[in-house]
C-alpha cells in the first residue's frame, strides 16, 4: 500500500513534495498552491510545479470566480507606469506592437508581475533571438528592439502593452 503524502503549509502556501515528474518520471516534483487577494482583481489561485531532478518548471494562475474574456491595453508613458501590476494566466497572449508577443501554449507560464517585469521578459526573448540569429539584418532588428525597450525602462519612450485572455484570468491592474 502506497504511503499517502500530506501537504505541508507555509503561510498561505500549500506544498506537496515527492511527486512524479511528468518529464523525467523521478519522484522529485514539488507542487505548490497558494491563494492571494489582488487589489482590483480579486482572489486568485497560484499553482506551481518544479522538479529537483530535471529542472522542469511550470506555473499558472486562475481567478477564484469565473470571469468573461479579457482584452486590455495599457500605454506606458512614464517610469511610474512600470509599476502597474500585470496578471497573466498561461492562456493569455501579451502583445507589444512592433516588438513581439508571448503566446499561450504548453510551455506558457502564468505569473503576477508589473510592466517592468513583462518588458524584462520580452528583453530576454529578444536577446535569445539576437544571439541565435545568423543573419546580420535579424541581429540588427533585435538590437533595435532592445534599444526601444531600454528607452521605455528609462522613461524616454512610450509603449503599448495588450493582454488578451479567453479565460478572463488575466489583467492589467492600474490603481484607481
Amino acid at each position: 500500500m502506497a504511503e499517502k503524502k500530506e501537504p505541508r503549509q507555509e503561510g498561505k502556501v500549500e506544498i506537496l513534495e515527492g511527486e512524479t515528474c511528468p518529464v523525467c518520471a523521478k519522484k522529485e516534483l514539488t507542487l505548490t498552491e497558494a491563494d492571494d487577494d489582488i487589489p482590483y482583481f480579486g482572489k486568485v489561485f497560484i499553482f506551481g510545479m518544479r522538479c529537483g531532478a530535471c529542472g522542469y518548471n511550470k506555473s499558472d494562475i486562475e481567478a477564484a470566480e469565473q470571469k468573461p474574456p479579457v482584452k486590455q491595453t495599457f500605454e506606458v508613458k512614464s517610469k511610474e507606469d512600470l509599476n502597474v501590476r500585470i496578471v497573466r494566466s498561461s492562456e493569455a497572449t501579451i502583445k507589444i506592437p512592433h516588438v513581439g508577443s508571448m503566446e499561450p501554449g504548453a510551455a506558457a507560464e502564468g505569473f503576477v508581475t508589473n510592466v517592468e517585469g513583462v518588458i524584462e521578459r520580452f528583453k530576454k526573448q529578444i536577446e535569445s533571438i539576437r544571439d541565435a540569429a545568423e543573419d546580420e539584418e535579424d541581429r540588427k532588428k533585435a538590437k533595435n528592439m532592445l534599444k526601444k525597450l531600454q528607452r521605455v525602462l528609462w522613461g524616454d519612450e512610450t509603449l503599448k502593452i495588450t493582454i488578451e485572455d479567453p479565460t478572463g484570468n488575466s489583467g492589467i491592474i492600474e490603481k484607481r
